[in-house]
């Protein structure tokens, strides 16, 4: 198999998909691996149905969650990449513990957690951690809902919370008495429904090799999920200021950051702000290159307080 050496070490999607192994978990993925050009088994990337039963295959295999699934036009995100997110928490949370802490001591707190759930699966299953997963899509917390009650092992660990008004992504969800170890976050990306297509038609594009007449949202995703005023810039300095109210109940912020070009500004309110702390994790996913951003109102000497 091939290793993908970009990858996160402890990343245990690093090798090829053994894809005769997934098929065995959800036996419906069989019509949509072929053996292409290098007689590789893979799939078809640019097909909904294809990575959405990839994903079913690979969570319920590597992770035990059993019945996953997400309504048409919901976002279904590539289990690697969000993987990856994980385990390089895992590595910050360790530099203040000197090990990495797992079990349910450790609570995260998920912006936007949307219909899929995959960042509380993984994380969950990972290192045992608590995590609170957040929306302001009623929709998509419902299937959420209907993932965890097929799994109610997970149940004592994953918790769900409706955000009511999408000006705000701490408030109305962070009570005075709530501590979280961390709070991650996968924001919208794009500034608008059209700069969505736009760049899903590209992606689409190198998918498939060729031209696209019409294009789709393999990988889905609705408007919370994928697009909001001023883009993924904007989302983050929201989060950003907005965090402010609550440094003393979360040990680090965290979000994901695609768009480099972004960082000198983030970075930039960081220290108009007075941040203490703050640094960006570098991440890869082949050709994808992304990082996370997090930072920390807490002295350093009353981090490990928390563990």
């Amino acid at each position: 198999m091939t290793e993908k050496s970009s990858l996160h070490p402890r990343n245990i999607h690093r090798n090829s998909y053994d894809f005769e192994e997934l098929i065995v978990a959800v036996p419906e993925l069989k019509h949509y691996v072929f053996k292409n050009d290098y007689d590789t088994l893979t799939i078809n990337f640019s097909l909904p149905q294809a990575v959405k039963l990839l994903n079913k295959a690979l969570l319920l295999k590597y992770y035990n969650v059993k019945d996953w699934d997400i309504p048409e036009g919901n976002l279904c995100p590539p289990i690697p990449g969000r993987a990856d997110y994980i385990h390089y928490l895992a590595d910050l949370l360790a530099e203040e513990n000197g090990e990495i802490p797992t079990g349910n001591s450790v609570k995260g707190l998920d912006i936007g957690t949307g219909a899929n759930l995959v960042y509380p699966l993984i994380a969950n299953s990972s290192y045992g951690w608590g995590i609170l997963g957040t929306d302001i899509n009623k929709d998509s917390l419902e299937n959420a809902q209907k993932i965890l009650d097929s799994n109610p092992d997970l149940s004592e660990n994953i918790h769900l919370k409706f955000q009511p008004d999408s000006d705000f992504i701490f408030k109305n969800i962070l009570s005075q008495e709530d501590k979280f170890t961390f709070s991650m976050c996968n924001p919208p990306f794009h500034e608008s429904a059209e700069d969505a297509l736009q760049g899903n038609r590209r992606k689409t594009k190198n998918l498939r090799n060729n031209k696209v007449q019409k294009p789709i949202l393999n990988f889905g995703g609705n408007q919370s999920e994928l697009w909001c005023e001023g883009g993924e810039e904007a989302f983050i300095k929201k989060m950003i200021n907005e965090s402010i109210q609550f440094k003393s109940q979360v040990l680090w912020f965290t979000t994901l950051v695609s768009k480099k070009d972004n960082l000198h500004q983030l970075t930039t309110l960081l220290k108009n702000l007075n941040v203490p702390e703050f640094k960006t994790i570098d991440m890869a996913q082949g050709q994808k290159i992304s990082r996370i951003l997090a930072w920390s109102f807490v002295p350093t000497e009353r981090r490990k307080d928390w563990f």
